[in-house]
């Protein structure tokens, strides 16, 4: 079992609060990741849990059982580092099964654990090796299985992938997501990475200025987020945004006037705004429209990213809050004139009040597992 259960959690360094009010329930066997930008308390909640940081407020519960006061040794719960923190003088085999021996394990049982958590990770045939003749993604995934051997009800990861390149990133995510659907054991994760977030969890923490913004499955953050801050964060490339006065609020369209003066009838739930507010439309890279537009936006092509599988271009749109990307097929064809026309259609877009909450959207999507579309 690995249910943890976070009631009212806060944390302060003297006068200055870090963690505000946190309430969370974590589901056993369920993949979460803590995400934000940097100082956001992802790193600090994540050591309440593990018992290195001690909790100022509120009450912590694994499986039902209160563990506030209880050592990190005795909570039955797994870290892994950002630094791999293997010891040099030691091969594979020793550096996994170094935390049983403390506890005095029997030999045996340290040798079964051992080699079975080896084969797991692909690391049978580097189980003599010492830390320096280790690749680094090698060095992560005995990190790794120093944890595994313990067989912990919760798994914690803080940002283990961070010193590694971008392409043993990609191969250790993909190894990290396989070890949880064969273990079905509850991980907690923190990244600052997005992509990681996305392509991992299950449900998605987002963190700011320590208290919870969001939490929900990856794509209903994406399609639906409750407020600008999380729009911005969840996506690459960013959310574009651009400043619109409100006409006519509704509960199914809401009617605004782009900064070109022309309108665009918004498939969002603005009642809570008022004639003449100045909010922010919001429109993801993908979803800008060829045909059927129903508003439009002249730019100015200046950098043109050609990925292969896509296309990403940036454009200058006047009054546009920064430079407005639009994502294509990777063998698009770019227009070499002076401007070019993106279109916009309201079913499409998000809006964002004054107080940077978002307007309900009112679309349909396909389901979305494990998450809602409010």
């Amino acid at each position: 079992m690995g249910r943890v259960t976070l009631e009212g959690i806060g944390k302060s360094y003297g006068d200055t609060e870090v963690s505000h009010d946190i309430n969370l329930t974590i589901e056993d066997g369920e993949f979460v990741v803590f995400v934000g930008p940097s100082g956001c308390g992802k790193s600090t909640l994540l050591r309440m849990i593990a018992g290195l940081e001690d909790i100022t407020t509120g009450e912590m519960c694994l499986d039902g059982e209160r563990i506030n006061e209880i050592p990190p040794q005795e909570r039955d719960i797994g870290m892994v580092f950002q630094s791999y923190a293997l010891y040099p003088h030691m091969n594979v085999a020793d550096n996994m099964a170094f935390g049983l021996k403390l506890s005095h394990t029997p030999k045996e049982e340290i040798r079964r654990s051992v080699e079975h958590v080896a084969e797991t990770l692909q690391l049978t045939e580097l189980l003599e090796r010492k830390p320096k003749d280790l690749s680094g993604g090698q060095r992560q995934r005995v990190a790794i299985g120093r944890t595994l051997v313990k067989e912990p009800a919760v798994f914690l990861f803080d940002e283990p992938l961070s010193n590694l390149d971008a392409s043993l990133r990609v191969e250790m995510r993909v190894q990290i997501a396989e070890l949880h659907r064969r273990l079905r054991a509850t991980m907690i994760y923190v990244t600052h990475d997005q992509v990681e977030a996305m392509t991992l969890a299950d449900r998605i923490v987002l963190l700011s200025s320590g208290r919870i913004a969001q939490v929900g499955a990856p794509l209903s953050l994406y399609h639906f987020p409750e407020s600008l801050e999380v729009a911005a964060f969840i996506g690459s490339p960013r959310i574009n945004t651009l400043p619109v006065t409100v006409i006519e609020p509704g509960t199914t369209r809401t009617l605004v006037r782009l900064p070109n003066n022309q309108t665009l009838a918004v498939a969002v739930d603005g009642s809570t705004l008022e004639p003449g507010d100045t909010a922010t439309l919001g429109i993801r890279a993908e979803d800008f429209v060829n045909e059927k537009a129903e508003a439009t936006l002249e730019a100015r092509l200046t950098v043109a990213e050609k990925l292969g599988y896509e296309t990403l271009a940036h454009y200058r749109v006047e009054s546009a809050y920064g430079p407005v990307t639009q994502r294509l097929d990777g063998l698009a064809v770019l227009d070499d004139g002076p401007t070019t026309t993106l279109g916009l259609a309201g079913q499409c877009c998000h809006l964002f009040g004054p107080d940077g909450r978002a307007c309900p959207r009112q679309i349909e999507l396909p389901s979305i597992p494990g998450g809602t579309h409010a």
